[in-house]
């Protein structure tokens, strides 16, 4: 599944070419997605320029003077930038045509994703109003974690997953924040203490901005927008490698299921 770092990836890769460019056509192929793609959007949208690309969470959003389009990569989602007469391939079941003949073409094989319109601040959406901090926020930080968990019987893993806390910590980055912060993974949110919350708070800003550097993490679904795979794998610490020894101090990585979730850690760094 795409994550925060796979998404702002993909961002940064198709921003270049839609700011600034003039919707010439929409083409829905599939509209059954998570939630059914507006067909309201073959009229509406050609004729608009796209104003920005952002991201809130997992969502991109692309801005435009009537309203903004809410994308979601959903569990196998991807974007690519191609020529609108690119041969479509099976899954392919969106285009946003531009006038300078490419097109962002959507392209999702389990359909979970979503392409939705908003005529008002796309922020103020009902999928996005309640979201978390950004990883890079300022308002994450030790002693927010440390407030937001008091009394919490949930791990500490559940916790910090949980996109109303802190927007983009997927099972992966988890994980390995788990790690260098020293925590063990099963541990109650609510009894960890103040000082280890801003281990984690930097852990986390840590792993997701060096994820990004690497173009996300490569497992089985994720491409770039230009096709190429995230290298984020090359350095994972703990995920992914159960019963192998730990790289910080050569003890064996066990494996453990939160939230029904494969989960990582060394049992003598993470206590």
């Amino acid at each position: 599944m795409p994550e925060l770092p796979e998404v702002e990836t993909t961002r940064r890769g198709i921003a270049p070419h839609l700011k600034n460019q003039c919707i010439s056509k929409v083409i829905i192929r599939n509209g059954k997605l998570r939630w059914p793609i507006p067909t309201s959007l073959i009229r509406s949208l050609p004729g608009q320029h796209i104003i920005d690309v952002t991201r809130r969470g997992k969502y991109l959003i692309l801005q435009m003077p009537k309203g903004a389009l809410i994308m979601h990569l959903g569990m196998s989602g991807s974007m690519r930038i191609l020529s609108a007469d690119e041969p479509v391939r099976k899954h392919d079941h969106f285009d946003l045509v531009l006038d300078n003949g490419k097109c962002l073409r959507f392209h999702d094989p389990r359909r979970f994703g979503s392409i939705l319109w908003s005529k008002t601040d796309p922020l103020q959406h009902k999928l996005l109003i309640k979201l978390g901090p950004e990883p890079d926020d300022d308002l994450l930080c030790g002693d927010y974690l440390w407030q937001r968990s008091r009394h919490k019987r949930v791990t500490i893993k559940s916790f910090i997953m949980d996109s109303h806390v802190v927007v983009g910590v997927g099972n992966i980055y988890a994980s390995e924040s788990l790690f260098r912060a020293g925590i063990n993974p099963k541990r109650a949110a609510g009894k960890i203490s103040k000082v280890r919350y801003e281990r984690l708070s930097d852990a986390v800003k840590e792993v997701i901005s060096a994820a990004i550097r690497q173009g996300g993490t490569s497992l089985k679904d994720f491409t770039n927008a230009d096709g190429k795979p995230g290298y984020f794998s090359q350095q994972l610490n703990v995920y992914g490698r159960r019963d192998e020894d730990c790289l910080q101090c050569g003890a064996t990585i066990k494996h453990c299921t939160i939230g029904q979730r494969a989960s990582y850690y060394c049992p003598k760094c993470q206590k």
